[in-house]
């Protein structure tokens, strides 16, 4: 499984870190996923959220 949001498809983005004499090794920025129970029809699923959908209410909680 993906690290990804099933609701916005937002993933982690990749850039590097910059040291103070500039050397530069990778790294990456992951968004800020959970695991949660949300109501799909009249079932529960448990669904990878990122926090933005869960605040913007896109996602209604069981």
């Amino acid at each position: 499984m993906s690290y990804r949001c099933e609701v916005c498809n937002k993933e982690p983005s990749f850039g590097k870190k910059v040291s103070f004499s500039h050397k530069r090794s990778n790294r990456r920025w992951t968004p800020n996923i959970q695991r949660v129970r949300v109501k799909h029809g009249s079932n529960t699923k448990r669904v990878r959220v990122c926090t933005s959908c869960l605040k913007a209410g896109k996602v209604e909680k069981a």
